[in-house]
């Protein structure tokens, strides 16, 4: 599937491999992603789209502000991520 705006992925290399952002915008070959933690919203990660692999169009309340370009903050970011992370973890488990 190919990456969009308000998408969650994964890094598959450097040293963020393994961490979850959000797509903020995407130029050309290359993504701006933002975690709320290591990378903020303010000065995003930009990286190639094959250094990316996508995991949900969650659709969920930060997806849809990233969408329509409203104003997200980093906490945002964090709590969506971790609620997913969370989901995904307790599928697992069980």
């Amino acid at each position: 599937m190919e990456i969009k705006r308000a998408h969650l992925v994964e890094a598959t290399a450097g040293r963020e491999r393994g961490k979850l952002f959000y797509v903020l915008d995407t130029d050309g070959d290359y993504l701006l992603l933002a975690d709320g933690k290591s990378r903020r919203v303010e000065v995003p990660k930009r990286k190639k789209r094959k250094h990316a692999r996508f995991i949900s169009d969650t659709g969920d309340r930060v997806s849809v502000k990233i969408r329509e370009n409203e104003k997200i903050t980093n906490s945002e970011l964090r709590k969506s991520i971790a609620s997913y992370s969370g989901a995904e973890n307790s599928d697992q488990e069980g």
